[in-house]
């Protein structure tokens, strides 16, 4: 069933950017709002719960890491972040606190259009009711991951992931044993083309890691093939202890 009307907070206090984008986005068929004060925009974020949030990390008062920081345990929606160009840090960090995709600033909105769809489109690939299926749950030893379910146990305790992280892990792990490309990976996970800089995937890996039991600084459930891309290694993840 085609939802009805997808509501969209803007996090801005560039009144004219954010009335500028909120334009352009009504005019795409979204129902959009905005928030120009950090704190006030936590609020507005987990009690409003709006489908997507599109969030400045230049704030007054708070800034859009500790906004992300704290909404992400109590808000599940995709968070977009808008990030400076040039630094490469804050699109890290903005990853690292729980967005799930972000936009370099000055902000083309044919590119933030594509990116809100495709987080969208995920999200409601994630609300549609599962329906049962072999397949949705694969096991590597003391790792378990649900795809129904969108939840994944180390050893019967929670893991505690991002939709992101989350999407990353199972397309890697439900094709263990064959390396997946950057450009794949991209193109599977965010449905657009690999610019060859882009941070985001590399920067979940590493989260990842760790999550699932997996060494950081010398990896053998999830392996970087250099010049090709990632590995998940079923054999090294049943032999988990």
């Amino acid at each position: 069933m085609e939802h009805e009307v997808w509501k969209i907070l803007i996090v801005e206090d560039d009144r004219r950017l954010a009335e500028l984008t909120r334009e352009y986005l009504e005019g795409n068929g979204f129902a959009v709002s905005i928030e120009a004060d950090g704190a006030r925009a936590v609020e507005r974020i987990v009690g409003e719960q709006p489908d997507l949030v599109v969030l400045d990390l230049m704030l007054p008062g708070l800034d859009g890491l500790s906004v992300c920081r704290e909404v992400r345990g109590r808000y599940d929606g995709p968070i977009l972040m808008l990030t400076a160009r040039a630094d490469d840090m804050d699109q890290v960090l903005g990853l690292e606190m729980g967005a799930d995709d972000y936009v370099c600033k000055p902000v083309r909105p044919r590119v933030l259009l594509a990116r809100v769809r495709a987080l969208l489109r995920r999200r409601e690939a994630n609300d549609a009711p599962a329906m049962a299926a072999d397949g949705k749950r694969l096991t590597f030893g003391p790792l378990t991951i649900d795809s129904a379910l969108r939840e994944a146990w180390l050893r019967g305790d929670g893991i505690e992931l991002t939709s992101a992280e989350f999407d990353l892990l199972w397309l890697l792990t439900s094709n263990a044993g064959r390396t997946l490309s950057r450009e794949e990976i991209f193109g599977e996970l965010r449905g657009i083309e690999y610019d060859g800089q882009d941070r985001s995937i590399d920067v979940r890996i590493s989260r990842i890691r760790p999550k699932i039991g997996d060494d950081p600084e010398h990896p053998r459930l999830i392996k970087t093939i250099r010049g090709k891309g990632y590995l998940f290694v079923a054999e090294a993840a049943r032999a988990l202890s």
